[in-house]
């Protein structure tokens, strides 16, 4: 028979700074190998490997193979929502130099949150395939609503018609999205705290604004950038061009 849930335990291995650092790191869902997580760390080869057993022994992330290189991911959508709802409860860091001020102010604006866009970015994205019509939602039944800081499943999300037309348009695989499981979901944006989209169909659309360059990556992990086409192309779907100023505020 199994006890309770072992938090202690978990939370000791996010819990230490250097493995902290690692897991955000590969919150983006991408697959990165040691040494680059060694400098996302700031350990040591010998150090990262210690490191990355004990994350491997607990399955909060795996590995995979590319040719001789062993990369790693998190293991699984759900540890990557574990380190949202702790974002949303954490503390900020101290800024303490211009650039940890910039990087922090573009992690803000724009980025991944695992698979898909989150940010100011993200919330106004969300905000504006609710005003359009693309996405319907309403509460579940029940007492509890979401808060500011809870997870986001109160609220069942569902793709309209006229959303499945819209998106169809961008390339999405609609009917393939729709005969998944829940393949409308949210998560409450840990800077915002405001949702964002997420599940499989923000993850799909996510990789269709990367693959016709909207958005694209940036050498500071996890951080995108709006193009240029992006912004024109996001305006078409309903984002303001004042979206970061508009996401931020209200």
């Amino acid at each position: 028979m199994s006890g309770d849930a072992d938090i202690a335990r978990i939370s000791a291995l996010i819990g230490e700074p250097s493995r902290a650092r690692v897991l955000m790191a590969l919150s983006d869902g991408r697959a990165l190998p040691a040494g680059v997580l060694a400098c996302e760390a700031g350990v040591s080869a010998s150090t990262i490997s210690e490191h990355l057993r004990r994350l491997l022994d607990a399955h909060l992330v795996a590995v995979e193979r590319q040719g001789r290189t062993r990369r790693y991911r998190l293991a699984s959508p759900q540890v990557a929502e574990a380190l949202e709802a702790i974002a949303r409860i954490a503390p900020p860091q101290p800024v303490r130099s211009l650039r940890q001020g910039t990087h922090a102010h573009a992690l803000r604006r724009a980025r991944t949150c695992y698979e898909h866009l989150a940010g100011r970015l993200g919330v106004a994205l969300m905000a504006a395939l609710l005003r359009d019509g693309v996405l319907v939602g309403a509460h579940r039944p029940g007492p509890a609503a979401d808060r500011r800081a809870a997870p986001g499943r109160d609220v069942e999300y569902r793709l309209t018609p006229r959303g499945a037309d819209t998106l169809g348009g961008l390339g999405i695989d609609v009917d393939g999205l729709c005969g998944r499981r829940a393949p409308v979901r949210y998560c409450l944006d840990w800077s915002e705290q405001r949702p964002h989209l997420a599940g499989p169909l923000g993850s799909a659309l996510t990789d269709r604004l990367f693959a016709m360059g909207w958005i694209r990556r940036t050498d500071r992990r996890r951080v995108v950038l709006l193009s240029d086409a992006g912004r024109a192309g996001l305006g078409r779907l309903g984002v303001p061009d004042d979206w970061d100023a508009l996401a931020s505020v209200s």
